[in-house]
């Protein structure tokens, strides 16, 4: 009787859990309070309950994924696909990006229509807007393009070490890319602070804002998804055999990388050419 239920695949069979309605209920009560929020009909504050249950399912819904690894449940063909789901994670991702260089390219290749349609002023016929300062691209966006690249090459680093069983060396490696994408995160904070344009009443500083602030925001959850993946380390949870959170972090950090070359070429360099440095 025993045999006839013992588990004779590679397959894993997921166990009942209540993450899935916890999220999608707490997803909802987050999304609406979001909308009656930004038209000023209620406090901020109504959105904390959806984010904590959301957050919480996170936890939760990861704490049980890993404990399922020690259990042995993902095995090669398991961890297959979850690489499959990764790559097609990161996919919707660069779909979502396509979305903001296309908007940036249809305002920057077609100013006057796009500035008519989204109400702001007109930008005088060209690209940047007429008496708007940018940014020098080979100052604060360089360093960080720098930092980001720099950070590039530590994660993989580490992921050799890991591949290797150097645990030291996954130890440095992961310490400094997160302390990297910390620094990026401040220039840019900093950059920010100190733009000469603001998001509202200009096309230019619409678009810029959704593109590259976005991208930080993704900077912001790749380096808490790395500092997760360090405590990880600390508790010797990875091996070389098996360490798919570390690959997909390593994986969406590249995504990240990727990403800002083309924020930093398109945006900075290409997009602000001819305009009048600050």
């Amino acid at each position: 009787m025993a045999d006839a239920h013992a588990k004779h695949h590679d397959y894993h069979l997921v166990e009942p859990s209540p993450w899935p309605i916890i999220g999608a209920v707490s997803a909802f009560v987050l999304a609406v309070a979001m909308i009656f929020a930004m038209h000023g009909q209620i406090s901020w504050w109504w959105v904390m309950p959806g984010t904590i249950g959301v957050l919480y399912t996170m936890f939760g819904w990861w704490v049980d994924v890993i404990r399922e690894a020690h259990q042995g449940d993902h095995t090669r063909v398991v961890q297959l696909h979850m690489r499959y789901g990764m790559i097609m994670f990161i996919a919707s991702e660069v779909m979502f990006f396509v979305a903001w260089f296309w908007a940036f390219f249809d305002a920057s290749l077609f100013y006057n229509e796009a500035a008519q349609f989204a109400r702001v002023e007109a930008t005088g016929g060209h690209w940047p807007p007429d008496g708007m300062e940018v940014f020098d691209p080979w100052h604060l966006p360089l360093l960080n393009t720098l930092i980001l690249l720099t950070s590039g090459t530590t994660v993989t680093w580490a992921h050799h070490a890991l591949l290797h069983n150097d645990r030291r060396g996954l130890k440095w490696g992961l310490w400094l890319t997160i302390l990297l994408g910390l620094l990026f995160t401040a220039v840019q904070a900093y950059e920010y602070a100190v733009a000469p344009f603001d998001f509202a009443g200009s096309i230019y500083g619409a678009t810029f804002f959704m593109a590259t602030g976005f991208h930080g925001f993704h900077v912001i959850i790749g380096t808490i998804f790395l500092i997760v993946c360090l405590v990880r380390v600390y508790l010797g949870h990875f091996t070389p055999e098996q360490h798919f959170g570390f690959e997909a972090a390593a994986w969406y950090w590249h995504f990240v990388d990727v990403v800002w070359l083309f924020l930093f070429t398109c945006i900075y360099v290409w997009g602000n050419a001819g305009g009048h440095f600050h």
